[in-house]
């Protein structure tokens, strides 16, 4: 398994990026081919190492996809597909954004 994670920075409007990432962003990830799974929320929230205190996030919101394989995230990414996705980035991400990648380690047993 294999992990795509985009880490969206504070937007310069944020009421812009909620109404178009749900209205336009998410129909377009809805079609893409390849994710296994995907997920994202608005309501992202930061715990201080070692207490249950909420700290500062300097996140705005966070999507995640799942893949088969690095492979099968390349593809899906290199898709026209996935370009159609990256180029929408610049319609609502104005605060910019981190993206990662990882195999999954399985953690259980």
């Amino acid at each position: 398994m294999h992990k795509l994670v985009v880490l969206y920075s504070e937007p310069d409007d944020p009421d812009h990026f909620r109404d178009y990432y749900v209205t336009h962003h998410i129909p377009l990830v809805k079609d893409w081919p390849g994710p296994l799974a995907w997920r994202y929320s608005f309501d992202v929230a930061a715990v201080s190492p070692g207490s249950a205190t909420k700290g500062e996030t300097p996140y705005f919101a966070i999507f995640e996809a799942d893949f088969a394989d690095a492979a099968a995230m390349a593809a899906a990414r290199a898709s026209a597909h996935g370009q159609r996705l990256a180029a929408d980035f610049a319609h609502y991400a104005t605060g910019g954004a981190v993206v990662v990648h990882y195999p999954i380690q399985d953690g259980t047993g």
